[in-house]
């Protein structure tokens, strides 16, 4: 086993260390998600935590990790006799982004279970995990079932398996860590609630800090145990403060006033649900065991509430997280100095509120104290969600377009709405969402297939039909059914798929207009908050002027795309059949990547096509190669004023597509819209015929 990089010889990063401390110390504060660019040690604290985690005490031969003076009477293992135990270190637990649901919370042997009556389980991770840690890299990449059954289990501290009337119940209590870079997508607001913490990390922007991180890197890289073993005082030393704030925890007062505080800072912010409060309050009771106290004091609440609440104010994916601390400290001063509770700060100025240099204020309580200064990350305006977008994104929508060129001044998006329903033809076999009919393995029960490998979904009645025939020649002589290997039948389910939605953006000067393409962007806006709420991958193909440019490769972060389409500036002729083959080039690509997932072009245009020889005929071509390639589309048609030449849907009939106005892209218009794309196709079939 190669050895961790120690805990202690992180370089700064102090809100990401108390964290993940914090939870070390008190597991019911609810884990903790790391959020921040690449390369920023996310991976490398949270596996240097596991080597300060105490020893856990086992019974021998448990393979869910029993506690000897307390085992589970429901372990499958049990039961257990109460008595001394083996002494092991504790698990940190990895769960990869491609694991099944078998892999996370176990599998049931449904053969012997229907032959033989036998519960044989197969442990998952999460029985791993138990009284350790679970870390998930890249946890907003994994797939949304598998999210809800993890932090399910986190909160309930139990994972149950049901599999056809055969029940499998076990205790799982864990450390939940989870690490994600935003401009790989986001979590749902309503999953990002369920994590106790959430931590932004950033590359330190400090030379020296940065020199420090490199020394010790190269130093590790080159003696992983020689540099573990200069640390090796510094790393028992946080150990034992580990163990002690255990000890302490039960004593820990959290009186009236300091109640009063959590309440009031979620009521000011706006928290919804009552989640916040609870997670506050362990916060700051762990903060205070930490330091050593047995009062929960002003500081502890202002340090929980920049620890618990940024992440609980996302309304939408467009939204930044983040804290007002003037409005937090006029909340805390408000509420504070009532009942025996100092809510005036620290004296010494130095944040901990003990008198000690390692405090739980302001980020610290981090060891070692010979950690070089200005250990914290970077928190001004380079964060890893910010994408470089292509220009400053306007002031204003009234902005003047700039004297003597062509290109205008990014329009603001008009409020998004909520929109109808677009969907690919078909049956798909791509990754689960919500948009479009496929193949999976959650949802309604279709039919039933014999399984490929292991048997995951049991089709109960055909198993029953196909096993029936052969009882006599079997020798059945009980009530019992004698079920061989062959009877088995895997269920079929149909559910919906994401899928990738390509915007091709018209940024010609035709659509210019300042009304006109703001209310072209509010449409685009509207359409990735639905892409982002079916789970899907989203990518932007803009044109203007000679040429057509990819504003963002496909990807799962639709506020990335948010922010591509803020600065969008417009102007110039309108290369139509450049944008089309773009997306044409792009569609390929990502199909060698991803060949199940199936893409659905969207294209914002009034069908205008100038510049260059044939522009209308080079634009027919272009879409026509699309079409003959099976690729579902919809025009967006911005055309506007009393007199329309129909372009647009001219275009969608070359696509094979269907084209909506802009009207009737919203769910509440009277105007009705064809929902699947394969209606379309037939309406525009007729109407070129």
């Amino acid at each position: 086993m190669s050895t961790p990089y120690p805990f202690t010889a992180l370089v700064g990063q102090d809100d990401l260390r108390l964290a993940l401390l914090l939870n070390a110390v008190s597991p019911a504060v609810g884990g903790v998600l790391v959020r921040g660019e690449k390369g920023t040690a996310k991976s490398t604290a949270v596996r240097a935590l596991s080597a300060l985690m105490p020893e856990v005490q086992v019974v021998a031969g448990c393979r869910f990790s029993c506690a000897p003076g307390a085992p589970d009477p429901a372990c499958p293992d049990g039961p257990h006799e109460t008595g001394p135990g083996t002494s092991r270190a504790a698990r940190m637990v990895e769960l990869p982004v491609g694991a099944s649901e078998d892999r996370l919370v176990g599998a049931l042997d449904i053969e012997r279970a229907l032959a033989e009556g036998v519960k044989a389980f197969e442990p998952g991770l999460l029985a791993d995990a138990h009284r350790g840690i679970l870390y998930v890299d890249e946890v907003n990449l994994l797939h949304d079932h598998l999210v809800d059954l993890l932090l399910d289990a986190a909160a309930m501290g139990a994972s149950y398996v049901e599999r056809e009337g055969v029940s499998v119940r076990h205790a799982a209590r864990f450390l939940l860590v989870g690490t994600m870079n935003p401009e790989e997508g986001e979590l749902r607001p309503q999953l990002l609630d369920r994590f106790g913490l959430t931590v932004e990390v950033a590359a330190s922007r400090e030379p020296d800090q940065r020199v420090e991180v490199v020394k010790r890197r190269l130093a590790y890289d080159d003696d992983p145990e020689g540099f573990a073993g200069k640390w090796e005082q510094e790393e028992s030393a946080v150990r034992a403060r580990i163990v002690a704030a255990r000890d302490l925890l039960p004593s820990v007062r959290l009186g009236d006033a300091a109640l009063r505080q959590i309440a009031a800072t979620c009521a000011a912010f706006e928290v919804d649900g009552m989640r916040a409060d609870i997670v506050m309050a362990r916060t700051a009771t762990a903060l205070a065991a930490w330091a050593g106290r047995t009062d929960v004091l002003a500081e502890d609440v202002r340090q929980a509430a920049l620890l618990a609440l940024p992440h609980r104010r996302r309304r939408n994916p467009f939204d930044a997280p983040g804290l007002d601390e003037d409005k937090l400290d006029d909340t805390l001063e408000e509420f504070g100095g009532q009942d025996g509770q100092d809510a005036e700060p620290d004296p010494d100025g130095d944040g901990d509120g003990d008198g000690g240099g390692d405090g739980p204020g302001g980020g610290g309580g981090q060891p070692p104290p010979d950690a070089p200064e200005g250990g914290g990350p970077d928190t001004g305006g380079d964060q890893a969600a910010d994408i470089p977008a292509q220009g400053e994104p306007a002031e204003s929508g009234e902005q003047k377009a700039p004297a003597g060129g062509g290109e205008q001044a990014a329009a603001r998006a008009a409020e998004p709405f909520r929109t109808k329903m677009l969907s690919v033809p078909g049956l798909g076999e791509g990754a689960a969402g919500r948009r479009s009919r496929a193949r999976t393995e959650h949802g309604r029960t279709t039919g039933a297939r014999r399984p490929r490998g292991a048997l995951t979904k049991l089709h109960l009645a055909a198993t029953v039909q196909a096993a029936a025939p052969h009882q006599r020649a079997r020798g059945r002589s009980g009530p019992g059914l004698v079920v061989r290997r062959d009877d088995l039948r895997q269920a079929t389910r149909e559910g919906r798929e994401g899928n990738l939605v390509l915007f091709v953006v018209d940024a010609s000067g035709s659509m210019a207009a300042r009304q006109r393409m703001s209310a072209v962007k509010g449409a685009v806006l509207s359409l990735l908050l639905d892409a982002y709420q079916r789970r899907d991958k989203v990518g932007l193909v803009t044109f203007r002027g000679s040429s057509a440019d990819v504003a963002l490769p496909p990807t799962s972060s639709v506020d990335a795309a948010a922010v591509r389409l803020e600065s969008l500036p417009t102007g110039g002729r309108t290369p139509l059949s450049a944008g089309l083959l773009k997306a044409h080039d792009v569609l390929r690509v990502e199909r060698l990547r991803d060949p199940a997932r199936r893409p659905l072009v969207v294209v914002v245009t009034d069908g205008r096509a100038t510049g260059g020889p044939e522009p209308v005929a080079l634009a027919g071509r272009a879409a026509r190669l699309l079409a003959a390639e099976g690729t579902a589309s919809v025009v967006v048609d911005c055309e506007s004023g009393p007199v329309r030449l129909g372009l647009a849907g001219q275009l969608a009939g070359e696509l094979g597509g269907t084209a909506v106005t802009l009207d009737e892209l919203r769910a509440d218009s009277i105007a009705g819209l064809v929902k699947d794309v394969q209606g379309g196709l037939q309406s525009n079939s007729r109407r070129v015929a």
